[in-house]
C-alpha cells in the first residue's frame, strides 16, 4: 500500500513525523494492504497556524481500492495526531464494511 502524506504550508511535516504516520497508517490498516492500492492523507490547518480554534485541524484520507470508488473519511481535532488518529479510525470502519461486504457476495 502506497501512503503519500500532503500538509498545508500551515502544518509542520518532518521527515520524523511523516515517518510515524506512516507506521500508525501501516499498523491500522494492515489487514487492507492487499485491498488498498494508494491512501492519500490530506492535512490543513483551517485557522491558520496564527489562530487557534476548537478543532480547526482537518485530516481527510482517501483509499483507492482494487476495482471499486475510493472511500474518504474526514476528521477534525485540535491537534494533528487526534486529527489523523480520528480519521485512521473512520477510513478503518468503512474500509471493513466494503470489504466484509465484498467478501460476502
Amino acid at each position: 500500500m502506497q501512503v503519500t502524506i500532503h500538509t498545508d504550508n500551515h502544518i509542520e511535516n518532518s521527515d520524523r513525523r511523516e515517518t510515524y504516520f506512516n507506521e500508525v497508517i501501516n499498523q491500522k490498516l494492515k489487514r487492507f494492504d492487499d485491498f488498498i492500492t494508494a491512501l492519500e492523507v490530506h492535512v490543513t490547518d483551517e485557522n491558520s497556524k496564527d489562530r487557534t480554534g476548537n478543532a480547526d485541524i482537518r485530516c481527510q484520507i482517501e483509499a483507492r481500492i482494487n476495482g471499486k470508488s475510493p472511500l474518504s473519511a474526514t476528521c477534525h481535532a485540535d491537534t494533528v495526531e487526534k486529527a489523523i488518529g480520528g480519521c485512521i479510525e473512520k477510513i478503518k470502519h468503512a474500509l471493513e464494511h466494503t470489504y466484509d461486504k465484498m467478501r460476502s457476495h
